[in-house]
């Protein structure tokens, strides 16, 4: 084998190189707790969560997929989604690959197998979620779910087959749902990519559940120096998901954060359901930001595949989907290491999936600092924090 995603590398697990599912050798922070009975287990997957103390009831739900090469410790240390559920109060489940599985330790995202609803992987993750929400009281409707790579392409796969159970979901690195049913086909998907009709890429998604209520919210994430996969599946991803959503091609929003080219698409009812981040320069890799201006946007820190790029993927998504409203009390904020404040990305447009701006002031428990400010000062909320109400 040469590095972590070289070719041998990559090749490894598509060419049969695997063992019986069985046990696995990766070894679990003292951060992580690992639950061995949850229910089924096609996928013979590993259960790791992270539930911070006194976790406050009806609390959000967040299912972080680790990429190729990594254990979800790892991924989690490295993106630090731990440390902000610890902050804002939400729990954390980090579905783990067996080596025993995948050389790789890939999640299997082309095989058919385990992304079909009910089944193999897709099943495991699908039991893990429903262990989360009846043993920690869990919000089912706040239940998301995110990943890089092979962990990315499974988010797309959970987000099709579970759309009943995921409120929205973050691409990072990842493949359109149905890119690839074989190993030439996901060597081609990832390498070359291929461009699709949208009816095409999003008649995949509605075909792999009997879904029909509001589809989960979409954020991707890619790199333009991305030599493992192909920058142009982020446009097929845009493509697929905008065609279930509905949406035209152009953009109801295209501006820059923290340096990202950013666009968003709001659907028929106003809420703001699809969004793109291409970051310039990055290669295969989730963006970090440990040393962000915003301070609550501090967390994580560069490892493998996981690189300090001027923008916090992990605080940015949990912002668009109203998680880092409301501080917990008893959480211990991040140093001061850079003055100045950047500004709250929902400030300027509705959060993925947020019924109204209102609707996140009602939820602020602090309303004088700058977030209240900036509400006051656009007429959503009054003197007192009360979000004001359309007459």
């Amino acid at each position: 084998m040469t590095t972590l995603y070289g070719m041998e590398d990559f090749l490894a697990p598509f060419l049969g190189l695997y063992a019986n599912r069985a046990g696995s050798t990766a070894s679990v922070n003292e951060t992580l707790h690992e639950t061995t009975q949850f229910g089924a287990d096609p996928g013979q997957l590993r259960m790791l969560s992270f539930v911070p103390e006194d976790l406050p009831e009806s609390a959000p739900l967040v299912v972080v997929l680790h990429g190729c090469g990594q254990t979800a410790a790892e991924y989690d240390r490295g993106t630090g989604w731990s440390s902000l559920a610890d902050r804002f109060g939400f729990a954390v489940l980090l579905p783990e690959q067996r080596r025993a599985n995948n050389a790789n330790t890939c999640f299997d995202w082309f095989q058919t197998e385990d992304v079909t609803r009910g089944h193999g992987e897709a099943a495991s993750i699908a039991g893990m979620v429903a262990t989360m929400i009846a043993r920690h009281g869990i919000d089912r409707r706040r239940v998301y779910v995110t990943g890089l790579s092979a962990g990315g392409a499974m988010t797309a796969a959970m987000l099709a087959t579970y759309p009943d159970v995921f409120a929205g979901g973050a691409i990072i690195a990842g493949l359109p749902f149905g890119s690839a049913t074989n190993v030439s086909e996901a060597f081609g998907a990832m390498m070359q990519g291929r461009v699709r009709k949208g009816p095409e890429l999003g008649g995949r998604v509605r075909a792999a559940s009997t879904h029909d209520g509001a589809w989960p919210t979409v954020s991707i994430w890619q790199g333009t120096a991305d030599k493992t996969v192909n920058p142009m599946n982020a446009e097929e991803l845009r493509k697929q998901w905008g065609d279930v959503h509905d949406l035209p091609a152009t953009p109801t929003l295209s501006d820059e954060v923290d340096g990202a080219a950013h666009r968003a698409w709001r659907g028929r009812d106003g809420r703001m359901v699809l969004e793109t981040y291409l970051i310039a320069g990055l290669g295969h890799a989730t963006p970090i930001d440990p040393d962000a201006m915003l301070p609550d946007a501090r967390c994580g820190q560069p490892a493998a595949h996981i690189v300090a790029a001027g923008i916090s993927s992990t605080y940015r998504i949990a912002e668009s989907w109203g998680l880092t409203v409301t501080r917990r009390l008893n959480s211990r904020p991040s140093p001061d290491r850079r003055a100045g404040t950047a500004r709250p990305a929902w400030v300027a447009y509705l959060p993925l999936g947020a019924e109204s701006v209102q609707d996140i002031a009602a939820r602020l428990t602090d309303t004088s600092g700058i977030i209240g400010k900036a509400l006051r000062s656009a007429g959503l909320i009054d003197a007192d924090g009360a979000p004001k109400r359309k007459r």
